[in-house]
């Protein structure tokens, strides 16, 4: 008996075929376009690299350096050095992919099928990250306490077991759901604004948008974190 996943779609899609598989293809330009940026931007800030930073290289070190103090509060400052690269990944990712949904004209830009938007308005990717999380979280737990990491379900009396892996269930799910509703939300309510009152009115939203935008940012790379360091304490 073949069992069929039921795919998570919203909206009109561009079907890309890759093996036996249906992707969607405008996300996958879309994230290529943002990955793009983040790349550039941190290879043009790190050339010629000089002891007093200046211009780019500046903003690429206060950006490392906000990542850093982030780790260091949320998972420690013995281990949260090494755990940099994955939330500023994050970080990264999300935060420019949100205000190019903001700032880009996606739509003026025609598809034979669907339209183009921010990845993360497209439930498939912020599913994804939060799935990337708790694969993180699992694995920062295991790879320091070993089998030990599983006293944690049972931690502090037995019978919360059912409770505790409920919990670990229901973080990706509250991860993905909040960041893409948000997104959703917020270039919805825009559209529909410039559809209706295209000059004034939406630009006001537009900027509460680019500052709820960063918030979402912050927030899901701060949960993963949290929940990073949660996986790492010891529970007797």
């Amino acid at each position: 008996m073949i069992i069929s996943l039921a795919e998570v779609s919203v909206g009109q899609h561009l079907y890309w075929k890759i093996g036996n598989y249906d992707v969607h293809g405008q996300v996958l330009l879309t994230s290529w376009v943002v990955l793009g940026i983040i790349i550039i931007l941190s290879l043009v800030g790190n050339q010629n690299l000089s002891i007093e930073p200046k211009g780019l290289q500046n903003f690429t070190e206060y950006i490392t350096e906000f990542i850093g103090d982030l780790a260091k509060t949320q998972i420690g400052e013995s281990e949260g050095a090494s755990w940099v690269p994955f939330l500023g990944t994050i970080f990264l990712f999300i935060f420019v992919s949100n205000w190019s949904g903001a700032l880009f004209p996606w739509k003026l830009i025609e598809l034979p099928n669907g339209e183009l938007a921010a990845p993360t308005n497209d439930i498939n990717t912020t599913v994804a990250l939060a799935l990337l999380t708790s694969f993180a979280y699992f694995f920062a737990g295991f790879q320091k306490l070993g089998l030990n990491y599983f006293r944690r379900y049972i931690s502090p009396v037995a019978f919360l077991l059912p409770i505790n892996v409920l919990e670990d269930f229901t973080k990706p799910l509250s991860l993905s759901f909040r960041l893409f509703g948000n997104i959703l939300a917020d270039e919805l309510v825009v559209g529909v604004l410039i559809a209706l009152v295209p000059l004034i009115v939406p630009i006001p939203l537009m900027l509460l948008g680019l500052f709820t935008s960063a918030i979402q940012a912050l927030v899901f790379s701060t949960l993963a974190g949290a929940y990073i360091g949660e996986s790492l304490e010891e529970h007797h």
